[in-house]
């Protein structure tokens, strides 16, 4: 291990992994609700829990040694694209110390639903075993923010000092993951996809049209003369939203 303070944390991969496992032993014992590497159920006490854990064996408890303002941790339903999220106040340069106020929110449906597609699950570059694996190395990931807007006051996952940050710490070779997304887990249910002609039935009358998005049902464009969307050939449509099990390809 290589160390001046919390940002130049510098560790082996062997040793990398030998914690981040140790983590996961401790981390089972602690949760009421996780208890093996495939996670059905969590709160965001299980959050503190691991992040106490993060802090004690990669940062050598420089957060509760050091940090003086406030963390809050919080798991979404609601996240599509993101699995991980650093929150913080657009006036973080103008704050004291004891005013800083972050919270780490985490996507759940990610690794709730983490079995529902047969493929690897690559996250930052390193492919996982199972949704325990994949939730830590997100965790990792919101860490790096955490750090960088403690420190500096701002943070983007698209520059080196962040790069170099999450990889001399976590040995993450990207900075995306590759989880099953709710469009991906309807087309491999449904055999659905966006572009997709498909028809359904309304009160006795079929309708025509395309997919246009998939979320929790499907947002189809069915072509109307009284429509208010349009394209750019002039086509005219109406909005539906069609429950999957109700459409027809």
């Amino acid at each position: 291990m290589i160390t001046k303070g919390v940002k130049d944390l510098r560790y082996y991969d062997s040793e990398i992994i030998i914690k981040r496992n140790n983590i996961r032993n401790i981390f089972i014992t602690k949760s009421k609700n996780v208890k093996t590497g495939d996670i059905q159920c969590m709160s965001n006490d299980d959050l503190k829990i691991i992040f106490d854990l993060y802090d004690e064996i990669f940062f050598n408890n420089y957060f509760r040694e050091n940090f003086k303002g406030t963390l809050k941790f919080s798991l979404s339903t609601r996240m599509t694209s993101a699995a991980g999220k650093t929150i913080y106040s657009r006036k973080i340069k103008l704050l004291e110390e004891a005013q800083e106020s972050y919270e780490i929110r985490m996507g759940i449906k990610f690794f709730f639903e983490y079995y529902k597609v047969e493929r690897d699950k690559i996250v930052s570059g390193i492919k996982t075993k199972d949704s325990l694996e994949a939730f830590q190395i997100v965790f990792e990931h919101e860490l790096c923010h955490l750090i960088e807007l403690h420190l500096y006051k701002e943070s983007s996952c698209k520059k080196i000092r962040f790069k170099t940050m999450v990889y001399n710490m976590f040995a993450h070779t990207d900075v995306v993951h590759q989880l099953p997304s709710q469009k991906e887990i309807i087309s491999e249910k449904y055999g659905l996809i966006i572009g997709q002609k498909v028809s359904f039935l309304n009160d006795g009358k079929t309708y025509n049209g395309f997919i246009y998005k998939i979320n929790k049902r499907a947002t189809v464009m069915v072509k109307d003369n009284k429509g208010t969307y349009g394209d750019e050939m002039g086509n005219v449509y109406s909005k539906w939203y069609v429950q999957f099990e109700k459409l027809n390809y």
